[in-house]
């Protein structure tokens, strides 16, 4: 059995045992792959857009011996997929603007529909994602973050459930955290870093806002060296969300830091 990064094995681990599985960009069909031969997963579709990875994933799951078990089709985002066809999907590795688009037109085209399940893996703008799936009616359920070869991931888990707004407006409800902000600046926060990760914090969380208030910084410098007035209000803006992540940062437990 093929043995996945730890950042591909996450995304496995949240996909529930028995489901149809649609991995879009599957790139060499790592995951599906996987979870054809631990078992997991009876069936699985691979969508791959260029040409390079599709061949790639054809030539995996022959090696494989899965080709009757794992079809790897060639096209845009969810546009390899009919209705009804998985239960679960999974997208990995790209912007979360792009995800948050391929999601969205998958859904306009009834893409989604028979799917249950979400995993994904956006590489940056978790934000936007998140927002997708809360402005769909789809109950984030779990997410993770984890750090391999230098780099920084989150995964998110989602559901559809009778139950997603009443669950959803209780999972975005800021009380939890000691600040005196107005509820929408909250929920605006549990978007940008993560209801469920906020909860429970690791020390990599804390390390990924630590780089962002320095990456913060480096800009907030280099303004500095401007007399434009609109850099000026830039600068402002910046050191302003330094200061906002400074405080969510101080109210996790300091032994992570």
């Amino acid at each position: 059995m093929i043995k996945l990064s730890n950042r591909l094995q996450r995304i496995a681990d949240y996909i529930t045992p028995g489901n149809r599985v649609a991995d879009i960009g599957s790139d060499h069909a790592l995951l599906p792959i996987y979870l054809l031969q631990s078992g997991k997963v009876p069936t699985a579709i691979a969508g791959e857009l260029n040409e390079g990875p599709y061949q790639a994933a054809r030539k995996g799951a022959a090696d494989a011996g899965l080709q009757q078990r794992l079809e790897v089709r060639k096209g845009d985002g969810l546009s390899v997929l009919s209705g009804g066809e998985a239960d679960s999907v999974t997208i990995a590795g790209m912007g979360g603007s792009l995800m948050s688009m391929i999601l969205e037109a998958g859904d306009q085209a009834g893409k989604l529909q028979g799917v249950t399940e979400l995993v994904l893996q956006p590489n940056v703008g978790e934000d936007e994602v998140r927002l997708w799936l809360l402005g769909k009616g789809w109950m984030l359920c779990e997410e993770s973050i984890l750090e391999e070869d230098g780099k920084i991931y989150e995964v998110l888990h989602a559901r559809r459930a009778d139950h997603a707004a009443a669950s959803n407006e209780e999972l975005y409800d800021g009380s939890f955290l000691p600040l005196d902000w107005d509820r929408g600046e909250l929920k605006g926060l549990l978007v940008r870093m993560g209801p469920h990760l906020l909860r429970k914090p690791t020390a990599v969380l804390i390390e990924k806002w630590r780089l962002e208030i320095e990456k913060l910084e480096r800009i907030c410098r280099q303004l500095s060296g401007s007399e434009l007035p609109e850099s000026a209000l830039k600068k402002t803006q910046f050191e302003r969300d330094i200061r906002r992540i400074e405080e969510v940062l101080g109210c996790l437990p300091t032994e992570l830091q």
